[in-house]
């Protein structure tokens, strides 16, 4: 199981890194995270596709990749300890060395403990079959997030929440922008979009595998600096 989950995770990195570097900007709100879900799958080992058959039976990466965001609607209050689990801030163009400290100086729960968390749960014999469901649908729409440039942000704007900015002659936020807008201006299916992206070479692949959890968060944080610093707002 501890290597099934480390290559789902590495899977799953290959699939956002191919919506990064796919020649346009795309963002991932449902149909995204189901296209990582899906791309995730294709290259799944066959003992990889056992253990997650053992886990969500006939259901797919894709179709389990919304649910950490579907349930923030739920109205129990059950899961509002959870939002601060699909993001993690910092200050704006720093060196990777500077980047590793702010992160491991961090106190409370964020994406990069709850990846950790996930990939521990998964892995302890002791846990019921239920948590372990619960912790690969977190980890599969994590790392989803972790490649989200903004979800990698900055706090003073709450990850681009705050610039106002207009797509088209619509009034929006640049977190918003990359979530949806830009995804849904394709009008392709998740299916689509899976057919579409998933053409990395088997070396490109590998390249994808070597990384570690912080080299995708630095990764993504440097693009978000890039974000930043190509968006412009216009004043009402």
């Amino acid at each position: 199981m501890n290597k099934y989950i480390q290559y789902c995770a590495k899977l799953c990195s290959l699939a956002v890194i191919s919506l990064l570097f796919a020649g346009k900007a795309h963002a991932w709100g449902p149909i995204g995270h189901r296209v990582i879900g899906e791309i995730a799958s294709n290259h799944l080992s066959e003992k990889a596709k056992k253990g997650v058959a053992s886990l969500i039976g006939r259901e797919t990466l894709a179709m389990i990749s919304n649910w950490p965001d579907f349930i923030k609607s739920d109205t129990t209050n059950k899961y509002n300890h959870t939002s601060k689990w699909h993001y993690v801030d910092f200050t704006g163009n720093i060196s990777r060395a500077e980047f590793e400290k702010e992160l491991r100086a961090m106190k409370g729960e964020n994406l990069y403990t709850q990846l950790l968390s996930m990939s521990q749960q998964l892995k302890n014999p002791s846990i019921s079959k239920e948590k372990k469901v619960e912790a690969l649908k977190w980890l599969v729409h994590l790392v989803g997030d972790l490649h989200q440039p903004l979800h990698v942000g900055r706090d003073e704007d709450q990850g681009g929440n705050k610039i106002q900015i207009f797509w088209f002659d619509r009034p929006s936020n640049l977190h918003r922008l990359w979530d949806e807008h830009l995804i849904e201006f394709q009008q392709y299916s998740y299916t689509e979009y899976t057919k579409i992206l998933d053409i990395a070479p088997a070396t490109q692949v590998k390249s994808y595998q070597a990384g570690t959890i912080i080299d995708w968060l630095y990764e993504s944080h440097i693009l978000s600096d890039k974000v930043y610093a190509r968006t412009r707002t216009r004043k009402n």
